[in-house]
């Protein structure tokens, strides 16, 4: 007999992109979510399907709360739990310091320790799905991969590609080795499970025009894996850029070169793109991925979300933790409101919602499964604790719009707030236990 189970709370999830269509918000104050072998079977008021629940059915109360679609964080660094918030520089200072301190992850007993203290405080900040940079040693990811698939978690992620240009301190690897150790991981873990495989260029800086090549070459070889890397993040990062590839006319045009943008590349940062970009970045599809603690962090910059609007590129968000010194993605929507009101462009909680949630299901094409709460999709959401603090009580005794409750749990929301997370309907965190 199959079990069902019903969360029963206020419920908030968007139907499409608030940018562009108006009337796709859905908040229920007092909702049911029913959950059976992991899939979502029904959602609505209450009062209409609690009577039409069948006998048995677990009703499980979650008071004073939202419940949300588990949140997606598209840019993060796993190595980095060791050098998150170092005090300092700008961009390519920062990753000198902090690049050595990857060399430990070959070591595969520090890798798995690592990947299981990384994911769980990723769950604890209400994540469900991530797309992670590794380091250069494939070990990194083995661990990564191996705790997600324990989970039974959303999870994309690729071991960093990088044969010159590294600090002292750092192997670099070779275009063969870098070959060599991708698609052995594609062959153990895409597609296993909710698992799939980010071919992962540090960024062109490091990689020299033969391992860019390779991963070419490993995006023509498999159709449905990824593409990640970071883009125009900093004014000096791009001028090296630059130099190092004098034939190409812009940063992203070097990965363009490459034949490496389309709708499964997803670029981190993107804040010093121009015009031109813009309008290349729309034409294939691709996704750009913001990350506003760690821009303001690193004193980056700030990126142009009223100029993606108006070419209709694809947004998604990250925390680019541990250059964003969180993995809290309601701090990554409070930085990017934040970010937007320095150009005079107003964020709306929608907005920012939407790239945390259903924008990032849709930037990793998997929003037939994941992002919403409509029936059928997979049950990955988050409880959201509208008592999370005393400010938090008492401003939320003051909400009077759903637009308003949902404004103030991004502007003051962080792990505190995160009271339950759900993957596939089970239960992988739990504040209070």
């Amino acid at each position: 007999m199959t079990l069902t189970v019903a969360h029963r709370g206020s419920l908030f999830h968007l139907l499409a992109d608030p940018r562009f269509k108006e009337d796709c918000v859905e908040f229920i104050e007092d909702g049911l979510l029913t959950v059976s072998e992991g899939v979502i079977e029904s959602m609505g008021p209450a009062d209409q399907l609690l009577h039409q629940l069948p006998a048995g059915t677990k009703v499980i109360q979650h008071n004073d709360a939202v419940l949300v679609p588990g949140f997606f964080d598209l840019h993060v660094h796993s190595p980095q739990l060791t050098t998150v918030a170092i005090y300092g520089e700008q961009l390519l200072g920062w990753l000198n310091t902090i690049i050595p301190e990857e060399e430990a992850y070959k070591d595969p007993e520090i890798a798995s320790k690592r990947a299981d203290i990384f994911i769980k405080e990723a769950l604890r900040n209400g994540t469900t799905t991530m797309a992670v940079y590794g380091s250069w040693a494939k070990e990194s990811v083995d661990a990564l991969f191996k705790k997600a698939d324990s989970l039974n978690m959303r999870f994309v992620a690729g071991k960093v590609m990088a044969d010159r240009n590294m600090p002292a301190g750092i192997s670099l690897t070779s275009p063969e080795q870098d070959y060599e150790d991708c698609s052995s991981l594609i062959d153990a873990w895409h597609g296993k499970g909710r698992l799939s495989y980010a071919v992962t260029p540090r960024f062109a800086i490091s990689c020299t025009r033969e391992d860019m090549n390779v991963a070419s070459r490993l995006m023509g070889e498999h159709d449905d894996i990824y593409f990640q890397t970071h883009l125009s993040e900093n004014p000096k990062e791009i001028e090296f850029t630059l130099e190092l590839f004098p034939e190409c006319k812009s940063y992203l045009d070097v990965y363009d070169s490459f034949g490496l943008l389309g709708r499964r590349s997803i670029f981190g940062h993107c804040i010093h793109l121009e015009d031109e970009d813009f309008k290349r970045v729309e034409e294939t599809g691709s996704v750009l991925c913001p990350n506003p603690p760690s821009n303001f962090f690193l004193g980056s910059g700030l990126f142009k979300f009223e100029n993606a609007k108006n070419h209709n590129v694809h947004v998604a968000l990250g925390t680019d933790f541990g250059a964003g010194n969180t993995l809290s993605m309601l701090s990554s929507m409070e930085n990017a409101y934040k970010m937007a009101q320095l150009q005079g462009y107003s964020l709306s909680p929608w907005e920012a919602f939407y790239y945390a949630t259903l924008g990032g299901a849709k930037a990793l094409s998997v929003d037939d499964r994941v992002g919403n709460f409509l029936p059928g999709k997979e049950a990955d959401f988050v409880v959201l604790d509208k008592k999370a603090t005393p400010l938090i009580e008492w401003r939320m005794e003051h909400a009077r719009t759903p637009a308003d409750v949902m404004f103030v749990l991004m502007m003051l929301g962080d792990d505190r707030m995160v009271r339950s997370t759900y993957l596939a309907g089970n239960a992988v965190h739990h504040r209070d236990e």
